[in-house]
């Protein structure tokens, strides 16, 4: 029936995984748990060694990156459906696997998304940014999903048919992070296949802090621009990402290059405000596009 899919990298899987053996129990249907370790430092690896004998536990010697490892789960996954879950998810419901096999038994969807949420509690200020832009931007709930459907794809939360995975999968020349989700998804609408939604939602359990942050998006970024070479600059693309349309009306406005002077001006001074938490998404957003004219 349904073959769970966990890449893990530096991150103890523990509490993870041993909910998740707790609710297989329970299910009336064939499931499993495959882990793969995409080279971990020695101690995680030693540390989640106990609970992934419990499973299915590849340990590679060499790390591949977000998009080849999770296309390597079909060389493990024995099930028709496989369930990808990050690793530093936090599972909120008792009935997280059991929504899924219902929704994969009763209406069959070729692909699910479930969501994300945060922690409400706010964080301290080292790690206000990451939280804030989560709670915003992607604490999205179900009615709001469901309005752009492929659009909304996230990868830390979806189950997919192996025989759709095995025709369309993620692009293993993205080696950095960032938007491997987003170009997974266009890539989805232009073969006419639409994700389901549900409200079955994990919560992200590891708020990078705010430097960290900025490094993650300054890398997502160059690949977002990567992408959009790659997609030959693609309408539909571009209009999937709101950052990719504001530069494009920008472009058309000849106001690219202001910018870019108004960026290498205060670059450093916007970093540091940042940095130190003190959080305006709209300069957050001025810091992305800035990146992007950089970028392109």
């Amino acid at each position: 029936m349904i073959s769970i899919c966990i890449p893990v990298y530096n991150f103890n899987v523990t509490d993870l995984v041993t909910e998740l053996l707790r609710q297989t129990n329970k299910l009336k249907v064939d499931c499993e748990i495959i882990l793969i370790d995409d080279a971990s430092d020695n101690d995680y690896k030693i540390r989640n060694e106990d609970v992934c004998n419990n499973a299915t536990y590849i340990k590679l010697d060499k790390n591949i990156g977000r998009a080849a490892i999770r296309n390597l789960f079909l060389q493990y996954a024995t099930y028709d459906h496989l369930l990808f879950i990050d690793c530093d998810s936090v599972i909120i419901s008792t009935d997280y696997l059991s929504l899924y096999v219902d929704t994969l038994t009763h209406r069959k969807p070729d692909i699910i998304c479930g969501g994300r949420i945060y922690d409400a509690t706010l964080p301290d200020k080292n790690h206000f940014l990451r939280w804030k832009y989560g709670i915003v931007k992607e604490s999205k709930p179900l009615k709001v999903r469901m309005k752009n459907p492929n659009k909304s794809f996230m990868t830390n939360n979806f189950a997919i048919s192996k025989a759709i995975f095995e025709n369309i999968q993620f692009d293993e020349r993205l080696k950095n992070y960032g938007h491997e989700d987003t170009l997974f998804g266009y890539q989805l609408n232009k073969t006419g296949i639409n994700i389901f939604h549900i409200d079955n939602p994990l919560m992200n359990g590891d708020i990078e802090n705010n430097a960290l942050y900025l490094e993650k998006t300054e890398k997502g970024i160059k690949n977002l621009a990567y992408i959009l070479q790659y997609v030959n600059y693609d309408n539909d693309f571009i209009e999937d990402v709101s950052l990719l349309r504001f530069y494009f009306q920008l472009k058309r406005k000849h106001l690219i290059y202001p910018i870019k002077i108004l960026f290498s001006i205060f670059k450093n001074p916007l970093k540091s405000i940042l940095c130190k938490g003190y959080v305006s998404l709209r300069l957050f957003d001025f810091y992305k596009l800035g990146l992007l004219i950089k970028s392109l």
